[in-house]
This record gives C-alpha cells, sequence and structure tokens, in this order.
C-alpha cells in the first residue's frame, strides 16, 4: 500500500490531472512510496471514498478544482468520519484564493496554496518522518522551472491509449484578465525548450497522439511557439492532434504560413475573445485590437485547416444585451467552427470582484459561481442567455447541422437575435434545454423553420438532408475517436469544397 495518494476528481474519463502528475514527479525518493489514483465527477462520493481506503494511505493529496470542490468536500468528510488518521492535504485553485471561505479546506488537515511541485514534496518528507508543520496553510511559491523534474513519464499506457496527454511548455501569463486567475500570476515563465521537445518525443514514441497545451498563451513568445510548432509538424506522426489556446491579436504573417501548413484534423486553436466591445475590453483588463483579431481568424479559417474554436463570456461588467449581440455576429461572421458562449464566473481571487458593487453584480455562492444579474442584464435575460448557450451548443456547435442552423438567421439582421427566438422557442416547446435526444431536437428544428420562421418546406428538407450523415473518405486523422465534434465540421467543410 502507498503512503502517499495523490487523487482527484475529473470532469470527464478522458482527462487527466497534470497537477497531480507534477507532484508524483517532483517526490524524489519519495516517489516509490507514491500513487496517483484518477476519479470522475459523475462517481459517488461513497464509490471514490472507498476507493480511497482500500489504499490505507498516510497522507492523502487532493485537487480542488471548481468542477469537483462539492464531490472532494463529500469525499473529505467520509474519510474524516471512516479513517481520521489520514492525514489530509489539498490543493489547486480552490483551495488557494479565499480558502477561509471553503467548507473543504476547513475540513483538510493542510493546505497548500500555489505551486505545490515541491512543497508537498517537503510536506510529505516532514510527516512522514514525524515532523508536524505548525503552519497549516502553506504559501508555495513559484517554482524555478529548471529545477523540476517533468512529469510525462507517470502517464500510463492506458492514459496514453484512451486520454487526452496534458503538458505545458510554460507558466504564468502575460495578461492581467479580471476574469482569470492568471491576473493573479507572474509573467511568464518557460520551461528549457531542448528539453521540453525531449519529453514529447518520449511521449510520440510510447504513442501519445492527443496534447493539451495548458499554456495560458500558447502564443506569446512567437519564437518559441514555431519551434515547438515546427517540431510536431516534422517529427510526430500524421494522425497526431494538438490543441493550443491563444490570444487573437498575435497571429503574424509568419506564424499563420506555419499554421497552414497542418494538416486537416491535426490542429485545434482555442481563441478567447470574450467580448468585442473596446470599452468592456479595457475595463476588465483585456486590450487588443478588435478589428485585427476578426481579419485574423478569417484569414485563419481561409488559409489554414486548424479548427478555430472562440471564446465569448456574457455578463461582463459594462456589457449590455445588444452589445454582446453586436460583438456575436461580428465573431460569427468571421468564421469560427465554434463559438463557446460562457457566463461570466466569480472566480475565486479573480480581479473581476473590484466591479460588483458598481455594476450591480450577482453570482451564485456555489461552483460553478456562475452570474445571476448585474445591472445592464437582469436574472431573466441571464437565464434565457444559458438556454441560448446551451442550444447554440447543440446545433451550431456540435456540427451536426450545417445547413439546418443557418436557415434560422437566413434574411435576419442579427444572426444572435435569431438563434434568441430559437432557443426561446425551443425551450418551450421541450420544457427543457438538456438532455434531448438529437432525432427530436431535428424534427422541433425542422418544425420550427417551417411553421415559425415560414420557410419553402423543400428548402428545409434539402437541408435536412444534407445534414445527414453520410459516409465520406476520411481525408484528415481519426484516431481520436472522442473528437466527434472537429470531424463532423471538417467533414462538413471538405463536404462544401467539392
Amino acid at each position: 500500500m502507498p503512503d502517499i495518494l495523490l487523487a482527484t476528481v475529473n470532469a470527464r474519463y478522458i482527462h487527466s490531472s497534470l497537477g497531480l502528475r507534477c507532484l508524483l514527479a517532483n517526490l524524489g525518493d519519495l516517489r516509490p512510496r507514491a500513487a496517483l489514483k484518477e476519479f470522475r465527477v459523475k462517481q459517488p462520493a461513497e464509490e471514490i471514498a472507498e476507493q480511497i481506503l482500500k489504499k490505507a494511505p498516510k497522507i492523502l493529496g487532493l485537487g480542488v478544482y471548481i468542477w469537483n470542490v462539492q464531490r472532494t468536500a463529500e469525499i473529505v468528510d467520509i474519510i474524516r468520519q471512516k479513517s481520521p488518521k489520514i492525514t489530509i492535504v489539498l490543493g489547486g485553485p480552490e483551495a488557494s484564493f479565499e480558502a477561509e471561505h471553503q467548507t473543504v479546506v476547513k475540513r483538510a488537515d493542510f493546505v497548500i496554496q500555489g505551486e505545490g511541485d515541491l512543497a508537498f514534496a517537503q510536506l510529505c518528507r516532514d510527516l512522514l518522518a514525524g515532523k508536524r508543520p505548525s503552519a497549516r496553510i502553506i504559501q508555495a511559491e513559484p517554482c524555478a522551472l529548471d529545477e523540476l523534474k517533468f512529469p510525462y513519464d507517470t502517464y500510463k499506457p492506458e492514459d496514453i491509449a484512451h486520454r487526452v496527454i496534458y503538458v505545458e511548455a510554460s507558466r504564468g501569463c502575460a495578461y492581467r484578465c479580471e476574469f482569470c486567475l492568471s491576473a493573479l500570476e507572474t509573467a511568464p515563465r518557460y520551461f528549457q525548450t531542448v528539453a521540453f521537445l525531449e519529453e514529447m518525443q518520449r511521449l510520440l514514441d510510447r504513442g501519445a497522439r492527443h496534447f493539451k497545451f495548458v499554456d495560458r498563451t500558447f502564443n506569446h513568445d512567437l519564437e518559441r511557439a514555431e519551434k515547438i510548432l515546427r517540431f510536431f509538424l516534422n517529427r510526430s506522426p500524421h494522425d497526431t492532434f494538438l490543441h493550443l489556446e491563444a490570444v487573437p491579436h498575435r497571429f503574424p504573417e509568419s506564424f499563420c504560413r506555419l499554421l497552414g501548413e497542418f494538416p486537416p484534423g491535426s490542429l485545434q486553436l482555442e481563441i478567447g475573445f470574450q467580448t468585442l466591445n473596446p470599452e468592456v475590453s479595457e475595463r476588465i483588463g483585456r486590450r487588443y485590437s478588435v478589428e485585427k483579431a476578426l481579419k485574423t481568424l478569417s484569414h485563419l479559417r481561409r488559409d489554414t485547416h486548424a479548427y478555430l474554436h472562440t471564446d465569448l463570456i456574457a455578463g461582463l461588467p459594462g456589457e449590455d444585451l445588444d452589445s454582446f449581440a453586436r460583438g456575436f455576429d461580428r465573431l460569427l461572421a468571421a468564421g469560427p467552427h465554434e463559438i463557446q458562449v460562457g457566463i461570466l464566473k466569480r472566480l475565486r481571487g479573480a480581479p473581476i470582484r473590484r466591479h460588483s458593487r458598481e455594476w450591480g453584480m450577482v453570482y451564485r455562492e456555489e461552483a460553478p459561481y456562475d452570474l445571476i444579474q448585474n445591472r445592464l442584464m437582469d436574472a431573466a435575460t441571464m437565464q434565457q442567455l444559458n438556454r441560448f448557450a446551451r442550444f447554440w451548443d447543440r446545433t451550431f456547435n456540435s456540427g451536426r447541422f450545417p445547413n439546418l442552423v443557418p436557415l434560422i438567421w437566413r434574411d435576419e439582421a442579427s444572426p444572435f437575435f435569431a438563434f434568441w427566438s430559437w432557443s426561446a422557442w425551443a425551450s418551450d416547446h421541450f420544457g427543457r434545454d438538456h438532455s434531448i435526444p438529437l432525432d427530436e431536437l431535428t424534427r422541433a428544428l425542422t418544425q420550427y423553420l417551417k411553421e415559425v420562421r415560414g420557410l419553402p418546406p423543400e428548402a428545409v428538407e434539402t437541408a435536412q438532408r444534407n445534414d445527414r450523415p453520410i459516409r465520406r473518405p476520411q481525408r484528415h486523422p481519426s484516431s481520436v475517436p472522442y473528437l466527434k465534434r472537429q470531424r463532423r465540421h471538417l467533414e462538413s467543410g471538405i463536404e462544401s469544397d467539392r
């Protein structure tokens, strides 16, 4: 049985915890005495706790995040009742900020706030040597990255075969967007590029194909980013898939040309616009040229095969519904494959809280801390935005209806408000906005287009026939079976180009 057990609750099975693997890799001489266990948020707390108790660790390290804080609190309660001798150590964002208000933090023995790679190892050494630190809350400073062991050998064969492999070439962020915890971090720090790429080669040699970079802004240091991309372009097998987060205003022509060399199905760019209102953008510390960013997005869609996932946040201080709609319509016109409409969250510790009084921001007190209302958007508007986001994700973002969905706003001045009307109708029609079978959603969409929008039945039926799944030649990698959404968008693009 391990003396040290690192555990967390992931949102889905395909996810893997890079944070815990960093702790495991840096335990030094304690690593043989440690184990790692990952669970899913859908698993009952009792089941998770029982599996932990079977390991009978002396020290239990738990990663606490916005998606698992409630489940983790339940697990800690059960372990406290059944095995009070286990020393429980918490880390992660939900334990690092405003921790005094967190129930789960109050029930733990120790909390490491900040980068715990080295601090956790030292705490374990002290505890196993019988030296119990006097400080219950341990403030860990940012690590010198060249002192850390890379965690990539901790990925097991089953992880490589079935999970997303999370990697990081840097830590920290150059930007201070107030809705994000990265606003509290130091400037970017980089792992040594040659050593990092050697680790990537080892992962490729072991069969890893789906890499998700957790770097806050992959394209901040363009020279370094180009070296990493060129490495994967030249050395990785044809079925490798990279997922990168980028800011929309740092895509010089040379960088775009490099991105254009990647084949279809090998690259996803997650580009955070968040708002296209310059005044709001300035208010929250996210300064960029909207015009330049939109031009870049259109360029990427036209001249690369990258899958373009974009983000907007509804409810930012000072942005009303009309402003959000204008930004949405402009972003849609630039041609992204996805627009993720997110509701503003007041993450623990994030500077966005400074606007609460001026703009009447009211948030849920429990995770995920969504905005309920503000001075410019009342609760009913925010509820409808939630419904809009869910139906948008099920229809446009899903890639299942590339011909039907655009009919919703055909000949309309605003795609946003046209879809707003459809989502309100669909919510009333179903009495819910979730757990709707695909065939029922399709029937409702065609009914709406014919009966409410009054479109010619033959036009709707033709679009529906064209949206039906058909066999197409595989012109892009398919080794990652859970990237279904990306594949549908790519295939519909291939079909439309013929």
